[in-house]
C-alpha cells in the first residue's frame, strides 16, 4: 500500500517548494561535516577514513532513522505509520522532480528566451552554461533526464520494494540509505580537490549500490522499446567507454531507443572535459525527444512497481 501511495504522491505532488525533505537534512550534515573533517584532516589517508566514516554515519543512520520513525508511528497508530511511510518513500522518488527540472529549461527555451533557459538550467547541471547554443541545453537536460533516471527513479524503487521484501524492515530504511548514498556522490564525489580523498568512499559505493539497478533499467528499457538487441548492441559498444560504470549506460539506453547522440565536450568552470558518444545521431534532440525518455522513465516505473507489488502479494506476512 505504501509503495502505491508513494508513487501516487510523487506523481501528483512532487517535492514541493518550500517544504523539509530529507535530502537537505542529509545535505546540511555532509557539507558541515566536510568542511570539519577537511581543517583537521591534512593528508590522503586521514580524508579517506575521514570520507568512510561520513559516509557509514550518514547511511546507516538514515535508513536506522528511518526504521526508528516508522516504528515509533506503527506504535502510535498503523494508520499514521502509513502515512508517514508513504510521505518519506515519496520524497525518495525523484520522476515528477525530473520533468519539472526539464519544464523549467524548455520552456523559456520554446519560448526563444535562451538567456533565461541558460539560467533555468544550470540549477541543475555542474557544466558551465553561459555560453551554450540551443543543441547543447537540449543535449544537457536530455543527459541530466536519462542520467537520474536511475539513481533518482529507478534505484530507489529497487531498493525500497527490497526493503518492504524482508521481514520487519520495510520499504523507507533502504531507500533512504540509498538516498544518502546518491546525495554523498553528487555532492562530494569528485576526483578534483579538496573532495579527492573525502569523496572516495562515498562515489565507489555509490557505484556498486547503483549497478544492479541500473542494468535492470537498461534491460526494461530495451524491453519496452521492442528492439532489444540494437538497445543492448549500442550499450555494448558506448556505454563501456563512458569512465562512470552506470551513468554512460543509463544515457546510452534512451540515446539508442531515441536514434540521438549524447555526450561530447562540457565545459566546467572554464575547463573543456570530453565524454565518449553515446548512441547514433540519427535524429536531432529536440523537446520531444526529452518527453519521450520521460515517459520511457515513467513506464519502467511503473512496470517495476507493479512487478514488486505483485510480488509483494505473494509473499506471506512480514511484519
Amino acid at each position: 500500500m505504501t509503495l502505491i501511495i508513494a508513487a501516487i504522491l510523487d506523481f501528483l505532488i512532487g517535492d514541493p517548494w518550500g517544504w523539509p525533505h530529507p535530502v537537505q537534512v542529509m545535505g546540511w550534515i555532509i557539507s558541515r561535516f566536510t568542511k570539519f573533517a577537511l581543517s583537521i584532516c591534512q593528508n590522503s589517508i586521514t580524508q579517506r577514513i575521514a570520507g568512510i566514516v561520513l559516509a557509514m554515519i550518514l547511511i546507516i543512520g538514515s535508513g536506522g532513522i528511518g526504521w526508528l520513525m516508522i516504528r515509533v508511528a506503527h506504535w502510535l497508530h498503523p494508520i499514521l505509520a502509513i502515512v508517514i511511510e508513504s510521505i518519506i518513500l515519496a520524497s525518495c522518488f525523484a520522476l515528477k522532480s525530473l520533468r519539472t527540472a526539464a519544464t523549467d529549461v524548455l520552456q523559456p527555451l520554446i519560448a526563444g528566451n535562451l538567456s533565461q533557459a541558460r539560467q533555468a538550467l544550470s540549477n541543475y547541471v555542474g557544466r558551465d552554461t553561459q555560453n551554450l547554443s540551443e543543441a547543447e541545453i537540449l543535449r544537457a537536460v536530455l543527459e541530466t533526464v536519462t542520467e537520474n533516471a536511475t539513481d533518482g527513479v529507478m534505484a530507489p524503487l529497487f531498493y525500497a520494494a527490497v526493503g518492504a521484501c524482508v521481514p520487519n524492515l520495510g520499504a523507507v530504511p533502504l531507500a533512504l540509505a540509498y538516498k544518502a548514498s546518491s546525495t554523498l556522490d553528487s555532492m562530494v564525489g569528485y576526483k578534483e580537490a579538496p573532495y579527492t580523498y573525502i569523496g572516495w568512499f562515498s562515489a565507489r559505493l555509490e557505484d556498486y549500490l547503483t549497478w544492479l539497478p541500473c542494468r535492470l533499467t537498461v534491460i526494461t528499457l530495451a524491453l519496452l522499446s521492442r528492439k532489444p538487441l540494437h538497445v543492448w548492441r549500442i550499450c555494448r559498444r558506448d556505454a563501456v567507454l563512458d569512465p562512470s560504470p552506470n551513468s554512460g549506460w543509463s544515457e546510452c539506453a534512451y540515446a539508442a531507443i531515441l536514434g540521438v547522440q549524447m555526450g561530447g565536450i562540457n565545459w566546467y568552470r572554464g575547463v573543456a572535459k570530453s565524454k565518449p558518444l553515446l548512441g547514433d545521431a540519427i535524429y536531432p534532440i529536440t523537446p520531444t525527444s526529452i518527453d519521450q525518455a520521460l515517459q520511457l522513465t515513467r513506464y519502467s516505473f511503473l512496470l517495476w512497481l507493479g512487478i514488486a507489488i505483485a510480488i509483494l502479494f505473494l509473499l506471506p506476512n512480514r511484519s
